[in-house]
């Protein structure tokens, strides 16, 4: 089947980022959820976020690495009924995604360490890792597997060498600024282009790399990077998100909706 662009599953979890909704005293997250206090609330983010991603449809993997900090920290293409009504939080410390985040480096022991403390499973983890088939990365994120990857002039014996010369013309040592398609020549579509790449050991990160390192999340792996029909993946990742979503829920008095995304009510 062809492949889709990321569309209305992504724009409703904007729901959580734009301030168009009231409050609710219902702290439960659900499909819906202000139907009865903002009843056009998700209509109106999904025509909002349908322009944006027309004009500057690069937003797309920045909007989805949004969610993920949002429920890992504190605070066209694959859709799914997303469950909506989780609150902001009322402190934000640059220093919390640092630990709280799996980092690009992470071995599959911390991946799945980190994940389990989420109640994310295996699968989360390889289905949720394939939202990397999207978006760029900064050649700071994993150049020391092209230039310095045990502290002795090397790189990663993991990563395809063709792919390590490409790499190298784009990003020289020491490079803060260039950005790097993680699916090269496929960043802004949503399909299963990313497990070719990590099966064929042309992953940027460490982090996709070692996805190869588990039994489990190798076979799914290696499924997805042969298959024909992507809609397996795409069903996966709407189950993975919504389980995403319902980590770490503030409720009660904990969280606010705020009115002004830049400061606390």
């Amino acid at each position: 089947m062809d492949s889709l662009k990321l569309s209305s599953g992504l724009i409703f979890i904007q729901l959580v980022l734009l301030a168009f909704v009231f409050n609710s005293a219902n702290a439960q997250l659900k499909v819906g959820f202000y139907k009865d206090s903002c009843p056009q609330a998700e209509a109106i983010v999904k025509g909002v976020m349908d322009q944006v991603l027309k004009v500057a449809p690069s937003l797309s993997g920045p909007l989805l690495r949004l969610h993920f900090h949002d429920c890992f920290v504190r605070t066209l293409g694959p859709s799914w009924r997303v469950e909506t009504g989780r609150r902001d939080g009322r402190v934000s410390n640059f220093s919390e995604p640092l630990t709280n985040l799996p980092p690009f480096f992470a071995n599959i022991s911390q991946l799945l360490t980190q994940f389990r403390s989420k109640n994310l499973s295996k699968k989360d983890l390889v289905v949720l890792s394939g939202a990397h088939t999207i978006g760029t990365s900064h050649c700071s994120s994993f150049d020391s597997r092209l230039y310095n990857f045990t502290g002795k002039g090397d790189t990663d014996p993991t990563l395809d060498s063709e792919y390590i010369t490409r790499l190298k013309k784009i990003c020289k040592a020491g490079d803060q600024i260039t950005l790097v398609e993680m699916d090269p020549g496929g960043a802004r579509t949503f399909d299963t282009s990313y497990y070719k790449l990590v099966a064929n050991r042309r992953a940027l990160f460490q982090s996709d790399a070692a996805l190869l390192d588990n039994i489990y999340t190798k076979a799914y792996v290696k499924l997805q990077s042969v298959t024909t029909d992507e809609s397996t993946f795409f069903k996966d990742f709407g189950v993975s998100m919504r389980k995403m979503g319902r980590v770490e829920v503030l409720t009660g008095k904990a969280g606010e909706i705020r009115k002004v995304c830049s400061k606390v009510n």
